[in-house]
């Protein structure tokens, strides 16, 4: 059975970071995560997290201190900044109980593409050597983030494999393959033994995973089907309320898919 965690990133953007973890507890959720929660003292999230059995999964790298930053790791000539950043991370993911950190790569356009590469597996393998948290890549699409440094599963296998680190894993979201390259499916039956992490979105909108040109009911059941043993994340934005949306995922728990 379909297990859902709620991402904090998007849903109840009305409230702050705390107040969206009594919301989700209270809408039924049982694990969260988080995007940069780092303004919030980690051990009032872990505490708030602990009060509601809430199972914290994972938190995001920081994007950078520059404007276009969206992560640091593929980006030469600031490997410095992106392991104080990553340093954080741990920290934070340590106090606060996160089982995962989602490492990101950053805006490369108009870098070299090998200097990138390399930056980006040097960083991961000093990340992968400090914890043996998960550690996940996302690779992200180019119409919502241009020039992202990677934005297909193929590319983030491929720097994966060449750390050659047990706890790098693929953060499979159904939206972002959807739009690179599509065959959600049969991906997900390639990709299964190297995925950390699913996510669901709409397709194209971003809204409740249900509308839109990808037919939940059937990814859901792939996953199930697969014997996928983890938790899939609901980063989407809210059409509006975020409670009042939720009918899709509680259709889900009452037909036991």
């Amino acid at each position: 059975m379909a297990r859902f965690s709620a991402n904090l990133g998007f849903l109840w953007p009305d409230r702050d970071l705390l107040a969206r973890i009594d919301a989700a507890a209270a809408a039924g959720f049982r694990a969260i995560e988080l995007h940069w929660p780092y303004a919030i003292d980690p051990a009032e999230t872990r505490r708030r997290c602990e009060a509601h059995g809430l199972e914290l999964l994972g938190i995001n790298t920081p994007v950078g201190g520059r404007d276009g930053d969206f992560g640091l790791a593929a980006v030469p000539a600031r490997e410095a900044e992106f392991r104080d950043g990553f340093d954080m991370a741990l920290r934070y993911a340590e106090e606060a109980g996160a089982s995962a950190i989602h490492v990101m790569a950053g805006v490369t356009v108009g870098l070299d593409r090998r200097a990138c590469e390399d930056t980006f597996r040097r960083n991961l393998d000093h990340a992968a050597r400090a914890t043996d948290r998960v550690l996940l890549l996302e690779p992200i699409n180019q119409r919502d983030k241009p020039g992202y440094f990677h934005s297909t599963l193929a590319e983030a296998g491929q720097l994966a494999a060449r750390v050659g680190a047990p706890n790098l894993r693929i953060m499979f979201d159904v939206y972002h393959v959807a739009i690179s390259e599509g065959d959600v499916t049969r991906k997900l039956e390639d990709y299964l033994p190297r995925i950390g992490h699913i996510q669901i979105a709409a397709v194209p909108s971003r809204a409740e995973p249900d509308e839109g040109e990808i037919d939940y009911s059937h990814v859901i059941s792939t996953i199930d089907r697969l014997g996928y043993p983890g938790w899939i994340g609901c980063e989407y934005r809210p059409r509006g309320d975020t409670d009042a949306g939720l009918g899709w995922m509680r259709a889900y728990q009452r037909d036991g898919s």
